[in-house]
């Protein structure tokens, strides 16, 4: 048995499960920086006396920027490597986000977060490629939903510390804890994640044989004394992506993710800054901030949970039908403050849950070339849509709409994300549970025909 099919059909090992740990460490410090401004808005809005326009564009130039980082460099992965990617994006965070909380002004802060969130937005596709590739075919439903807990953990530890890095620190203090743990995480990475094995096959990288016998070795395989044979796609480019079956498969998986990412950001940007105007309380602002974080945590865990025993597709829909009465729930107990709370946290289990199923079953849709490409465009297009939901918010709200009436709107949006996905899984209609993540396994190496080893 080779590597490859050794770690898709063998029991996760603990090498296996120690790659999904890295990476859930990298998605926390990525859940916490995708939200700081979130956490910060209050404070940045006091600061530089900010109007609404300014707040929307504070709260979502990060988000542009990562919808840019992911269309433009995400399929870098593809061509350099899983591992050197996530290491150059991680280099690159620590700068931007020190410059952010050293910025001098309202535009210099909107520069340096829009530079930070490119970076941002480049590392997230790799590494939810890498922990996919790494998953065992029987866990890898199971396995994708823990590593979502990744990003809400952050979010919501993040918040958490934020209260207490403002009052210490001002409103830079978040931005200068965020780039001193992802320096420490870029080491971290650098002594300890492995390349993805189907980018050392396929692309023989120098040292690429080197690579693959230390994984063996950690997976219990046999080394080898060369390479198996490599596989060229016949047609599978990012073209594929809208031919045949994969068109519908496509729009309905983009739709439903842009959908979900747009009441995702909305409920993550500006839920801290409504309770605050609701309340007059700005901590308790960002504390309801932090618990619809913590809410995401439960979500993710909830969907490892379910997706054994129920396709991860359906259940992705159900968050999305709860997401949306959660949200008219929240509509209508806004100002109050026991109410808030626990809305909050199953708001969070909604949008923040629902992002960590879709990034469970957005990667075995692609082939395998151009996987990271695909899911990049994916996120990224899906993040330049969303960073118009914080702008249309407060746009809507300075023209007369309560918080009341935003969550509503929002409410409505999971409504189109959760059909969009009940279409998605309407494309795989006869074949079972277990045929149908086969037939996505095969997927990702298909259109491929073997070549004689390159070594030879």
């Amino acid at each position: 048995m080779n590597l490859d099919a050794a770690i898709r059909n063998n029991p996760m090992t603990r090498f296996q499960w120690s790659v999904v740990a890295i990476c859930i460490l990298l998605t926390m410090i990525d859940g916490y920086e995708i939200l700081i401004t979130a956490f910060t808005l209050p404070a940045l809005t006091e600061h530089w006396g900010l109007g609404s326009s300014q707040q929307g564009l504070v709260a979502s130039v990060g988000t542009l920027g990562m919808g840019i980082g992911a269309v433009l460099l995400g399929p870098l992965a593809d061509r350099i490597g899983r591992r050197r990617h996530i290491l150059w994006s991680l280099a690159l965070i620590v700068p931007g986000m020190l410059l952010s909380g050293l910025a001098w002004s309202f535009e210099s802060f909107l520069v340096f977060r829009f530079l930070s969130g490119l970076f941002l937005g480049g590392i997230v596709p790799s590494i939810n490629v890498l922990v996919a590739e790494y998953a065992n075919k029987e866990r890898r439903g199971a396995v994708m939903g823990v590593y979502g807990i990744g990003l809400p953990l952050g979010a919501a530890i993040g918040g958490f510390l934020s209260v207490g890095l403002i009052n210490a620190f001002t409103w830079r203090g978040p931005y200068f804890f965020a780039a001193a743990v992802t320096a420490v995480l870029l080491v971290l990475a650098i002594f300890r994640l492995p390349e993805s094995v189907g980018y050392l096959v396929q692309r023989r990288p120098a040292g690429a044989l080197a690579a693959y016998n230390r994984i063996a070795v950690r997976v219990g395989v046999a080394q080898v004394d060369e390479l198996p044979p490599a596989a060229v796609a016949t047609e599978v480019g990012v073209g594929s992506m809208w031919r045949g079956i994969m068109l519908p498969r496509t729009l309905l998986l983009w739709l439903a993710y842009a959908t979900l990412i747009g009441a995702f950001y909305f409920a993550n940007s500006l839920t801290a800054k409504l309770v605050t105007e609701a309340s007059g309380d700005p901590d308790f602002g960002i504390r309801a901030q932090a618990l619809v974080a913590a809410g995401g945590v439960v979500g993710a865990l909830v969907f490892a949970y379910v997706s054994r025993k129920v396709h991860p597709r359906v259940v992705t829909a159900w968050i999305m039908a709860f997401g949306t009465a959660v949200f008219f729930a929240f509509a209508a107990f806004f100002e109050d403050r026991t109410m808030v709370v626990l809305l909050a946290i199953l708001v969070g289990f909604a949008v923040n849950g629902g992002l960590a199923a879709y990034y469970a079953i957005s990667p075995s849709i692609y082939p395998l070339a151009v996987r990271a490409a695909a899911v990049g465009l994916m996120m990224g297009l899906g993040r330049i849509v969303a960073f118009f939901a914080p702008n249309i918010a407060t746009y809507l709200q300075s023209h007369g709409f309560s918080a009341g009436d935003l969550y509503q709107l929002y409410g409505g949006v999971l409504v189109v994300s959760g059909l969009a996905v009940l279409g998605l899984h309407a494309t795989y209609r006869g074949a079972n549970r277990r045929d149908a993540m086969d037939e996505e396994d095969v997927q990702g190496q298909a259109g491929a025909r073997p070549m004689a080893n390159a070594a030879r």
